[in-house]
């Protein structure tokens, strides 16, 4: 073969392996070339992404205490209510204690009626008169601790808010409506009036 035709023969096997050069070079540029773009298509997500958040940031603002003032007023408003409310409800339960025994004592004011009239009876028994001396010492002490008293009348000036005056008598050695006798003992609690004391006024 001539020298001609050799070199002929050998410039297609050459283009043939600059291609090959050539094309295994491409797909390196290529994967360079994109990751280059993600690397800046991610510079610039994250840029944009600090502007947006930087847009969004509202402005900080010095804490003033105009802001508090409602709330200050409306804790004060609540705590008088409460403070209120709990006067109101104690008030109530100790009129409900109160009207409680006033009705339990009104239910043995009989009996006390009975052991006074006992009392003022003439009796030869010294013992049965003890007895009745110290049950109704016991009734008052009883009466006393749960602060049910005896309302004052005799001797004292009429009061109609305390007395029930159903007689009335000419005496010239007590004054003006002065209570004269006592026909049945009244009783309070505290400043309620469980029963009024029955009475004689004079003059």
């Amino acid at each position: 073969m001539s020298d001609k035709n050799k070199k002929k023969q050998a410039q297609p096997e050459q283009c043939q392996e600059d291609i090959r050069k050539e094309e295994a070079v491409e797909p390196e540029e290529e994967a360079v070339r994109t990751e280059q773009e993600e690397k800046g298509g991610a510079q610039e997500a994250g840029e944009a992404a600090q502007e947006d958040q930087k847009s969004g940031e509202a402005p900080k603002e010095e804490p003033s205490g105009e802001g508090t003032a409602p709330l200050d007023d409306r804790f004060l408003r609540l705590a008088a209510e409460y403070d209120n409310y709990r006067k109101r409800t104690a008030k109530e339960k100790e009129s409900i204690w109160n009207d409680a025994k006033a009705d339990t004592a009104a239910a043995f004011l009989p009996v006390y009626d009975n052991l006074e009239r006992a009392l003022k009876q003439d009796t030869a028994d010294e013992a049965y008169k003890k007895g009745v001396e110290m049950t109704m010492n016991q009734l008052k002490e009883i009466l006393s601790k749960l602060g049910i008293t005896e309302i004052p009348a005799l001797g004292q000036p009429f009061d109609p808010n305390l007395h029930n005056a159903v007689m009335h008598v000419e005496d010239e050695s007590l004054g003006e409506n002065v209570v004269a006798a006592v026909f049945q003992a009244g009783f309070q609690c505290g400043e309620k009036v469980i029963r009024f004391a029955m009475v004689q006024v004079a003059n």
